[in-house]
């Protein structure tokens, strides 16, 4: 009965810090890239697309609602994304598939900077637009997964949530950078020379990360306990990965991971999408002080992230993760009278204090997932729970909200919405394991006993 503790052991050895830490940087290059591009699209959608792409109705907030259905499209893409690319990460390992998603993506968020309008093409316009937002969608489906599992499996054991919250720390740096690029543009030109082409300057730059990203994700290693599960699969000829193998074996994990997502993916689409409507559309608020808002934000926001990841490795995932669903709770009963007054500074006390709390449940999620699944399946599982949940929370949150705000005229409803998803995510957490400090080898163990209990006794023997 030493194989076990031996592996254990091995796993505990902390990696090399200088390639650790490289490996950190190649997950974050091309997850800011990515989630550049992602974000760009949403601010885009709530400043530029709803006029640009849609026939004109007579209010401006059924534009905007039309245009979050097509940024909608990319979430519904998004399972299937990971779906397949979760099969193929697991069946080839991390890095070629990271290495295909960015470059997807990166086409796809270039071409939509070349889409002609509705007054010139008509519904050839938004047709093209939601093609392009399905294929940059199916891309990104495929990429959160890859990227924090990247790290995950070359962490330290006890440090795991602080190095996997660094992927994380580079959505809001993805989205920093969209938000400057478009904040910069909005500033040096007319408002009409803005709608007209100004925007597409934020599409095209992504060639030029895209090239970035993707030289850094070339001079990564796969980690060695995914190697190791993948020529074990390969030596008893298996077929022990993939989608409906995690949903086999592994149910309520992929339940749990969905329940954990529920309320981040929400509260982080309201903060970051919504509130950029409410001010427009109901206070006419200046677009680049709205910007600017979100800039300050953003940065604060990449911040918290990692000493949140610190907080799950000290404290443990569940206790970090349930105070950011109770402090999230509140955020809407006091963001939108701050956002009612009109004070710049105030705007951005409230959208930062939101992204705060969205960072306590975001940050210790990677570890948490990548600790449900075995490695030869933990993609697959990662990808699934992640992204089936963004369809259910994220892309509905900000057409609910706008669609709410329509017909009441009132935030009331949108801080009820978040207080449900909070309970949804809070009520999940508690069902959860501490896994804090745990091995992925040992976890690894316990699904071979589990599920091939003879083969197991075996081969320790």
């Amino acid at each position: 009965m030493q194989a076990p503790t031996s592996r254990s052991a091995a796993a505990t050895r902390d990696p090399a810090p200088t390639k650790l830490k490289r490996i950190v940087a190649a997950s974050m290059a091309g997850t800011v890239v990515e989630w550049y591009e992602f974000f760009l699209y949403a601010t885009a959608a709530s400043l530029v697309f709803g006029a640009y792409f849609f026939p004109p109705t007579g209010s401006p907030l059924d534009g905007i609602i039309a245009a979050f259905i097509t940024y909608a499209v990319g979430f519904i893409a998004r399972p299937l994304g990971g779906i397949v690319f979760g099969q193929i990460g697991d069946r080839f390992g991390r890095k070629p598939t990271l290495q295909a998603t960015i470059i997807i993506v990166g086409v796809a968020t270039f071409l939509m900077g070349c889409l002609p309008g509705f007054a010139t093409v008509g519904f050839w316009a938004p047709a093209m637009l939601v093609t392009l937002r399905f294929i940059q969608g199916f891309a990104v489906g495929g990429e959160w997964g890859g990227a924090v599992l990247l790290v995950a499996e070359q962490s330290p054991n006890r440090s795991r949530g602080f190095w996997t919250s660094w992927p994380q720390a580079a959505v809001p740096v993805g989205n920093l950078l969209a938000t400057l690029v478009l904040l910069v543009t909005s500033w040096l030109m007319t408002p009409e020379a803005f709608l007209d082409w100004g925007w597409r300057i934020a599409f095209w730059l992504s060639a030029v990360i895209v090239l970035v990203g993707f030289y850094i994700r070339t001079h990564v290693e796969e980690a060695p306990i995914f190697l190791e599960a993948k020529a074990q699969v390969e030596a008893e000829q298996a077929v022990s990965y993939g989608v409906v193998e995690v949903l086999r074996r592994y149910p309520v994990g992929v339940l749990q991971a969905m329940g954990v997502r529920f309320a981040e993916n929400i509260v982080y689409y309201i903060v970051v999408s919504f509130s950029i409507v409410y001010l427009k559309v109901v206070h006419e608020y200046d677009t680049s002080q709205l910007l600017l808002a979100l800039l300050i934000a953003h940065f604060v926001h990449f911040l918290v992230i990692p000493q949140a990841g610190r907080l799950a490795d000290r404290w443990g995932r569940r206790p970090v993760h349930l105070a950011g669903a109770i402090l999230a709770a509140t955020w809407a009963f006091f963001a939108f009278p701050l956002f009612d007054t009109l004070n710049p500074v105030l705007i951005v006390v409230a959208v930062t204090i939101g992204l705060c709390f969205h960072a306590l449940m975001y940050a210790p999620q990677p570890s948490v997932m990548a600790e449900m699944f075995p490695t030869r399946m933990r993609y697959s599982g990662v990808s699934l729970g992640a992204q089936v949940t963004a369809i259910l929370a994220g892309s509905l949150a900000p057409i609910l909200a706008t669609q709410w705000l329509r017909d009441t005229g009132s935030w009331l409803p949108i801080a009820i919405y978040i207080v449900v998803a909070c309970i949804i995510t809070g009520v999940t957490v508690l069902t959860l394991r501490e896994t804090k400090g745990i091995s992925l080898r040992d976890i690894d163990d316990a699904d071979a006993a589990k599920h091939a209990p003879v083969a197991h006794a075996a081969s320790v023997r």
